[in-house]
């Protein structure tokens, strides 16, 4: 029985090394801030830094769809909607993504190394969990933790609100956002209120609490400012209709009785008012006060993956 758990683990870490490889992202300065603004300061974040990513892989197979990110000593993580998690190396100076490089790229598979398809391999959030990785997925909703090269080791209990599909709003309204907090655990948000959620709340679970707080959008991301503090970052995207994105700070430890906690926004960038955004659904802690944020591109030709460094001033 060892030798046979010894050489499924070994099979399963070979299929993994098979995609291992070194690529350059070509990145090209991009303009987010509207021109008409002679400063990067808005609201409560300074605007480090904004870059246009275009690469392949090693199969020449564009990568597209990134959706969640985690940032740790190994570099930055991504997932991707149609199921490949990636690893980079990135250099940050001077407040400047100066490099970034696609060191690894793996396929996501379930506990026994079988490739996920359809509907399941539909990752969306992304954190760090000790030395391993959380990962959210939106259309069959649940969390899991994944070994770093794609290998997924067990299910994450989720809040009893959340075990019930029919209090989804929809099919692709599931689990966009995942974060760990050693203070308050594991902590994710559906998309878009749940249907027994008043409609001017968001909600915010672990697995035995909830937090509320005000906010119009969609919830895309979550990470931690502190240990009592997540940014939250929302969206609403539409192709020919209403965009914008918007960073909300929620304080889990200021609370009232009802679990509406204080939060307010950080930044609202919407391309009614000049901002070039697009569909950013992916935030991580790279630094005190400082997030990458990203964009999924839909695999689209009329969208762009975006990646931003910017800085919480106070």
């Amino acid at each position: 029985m060892v030798n046979f758990m010894y050489n499924k683990k070994m099979k399963l870490l070979l299929l993994s090394l098979l995609f291992v490889f070194t690529i350059d992202a070509k990145m090209l300065e991009y303009q987010l801030v509207p021109k008409h603004y002679n400063t990067n300061e808005f609201m409560h974040i300074k605007i480090l830094d904004a870059k246009y990513l275009k690469f392949k892989d090693n199969k020449g197979k564009v990568v597209s769809e990134l959706s969640g990110l985690a940032y740790c000593t190994d570099g930055l993580y991504a997932v991707s909607d149609n199921g490949y998690l990636y690893n980079f190396t990135i250099d940050i100076k001077d407040n400047t993504i100066e490099k970034l490089k696609l060191k690894n790229s793996f396929v996501l598979r379930d506990e026994n190394g079988v490739v996920l398809h359809g509907a399941l391999r539909d990752a969306e959030g992304l954190s760090m969990y000790y030395d391993q990785l959380l990962i959210s997925f939106e259309r069959k909703e649940r969390i899991a933790v994944y070994s770093k090269n794609g290998i997924a080791l067990k299910n994450i209990k989720l809040n009893k609100h959340l075990r019930d599909d029919d209090n989804f709003q929809g099919k692709n309204k599931g689990l966009e956002s995942v974060a760990y907090n050693r203070k308050y655990g594991i902590i994710t948000a559906p998309e878009d209120r749940l249907k027994t959620t008043k409609k001017k709340y968001h909600t915010l679970f672990a697995r035995n609490e909830h937090w509320m707080f005000k906010a119009k959008g969609s919830i895309t991301s979550i990470d931690f400012l502190d240990d009592d503090t997540a940014i939250v970052l929302m969206r609403k995207y539409q192709f020919l209709g209403e965009r914008f994105t918007s960073l909300v700070r929620v304080h889990l430890d200021r609370c009232d009785k009802k679990r509406v906690c204080q939060s307010e926004v950080l930044a609202k960038f919407e391309s009614s008012k000049g901002w070039n955004i697009d569909n950013f659904e992916g935030l991580c802690k790279v630094d005190t006060n400082k997030f990458l944020m990203i964009s999924d591109d839909n695999d689209s030709l009329f969208q762009k993956t975006l990646l931003v460094l910017f800085e919480v001033m106070n």
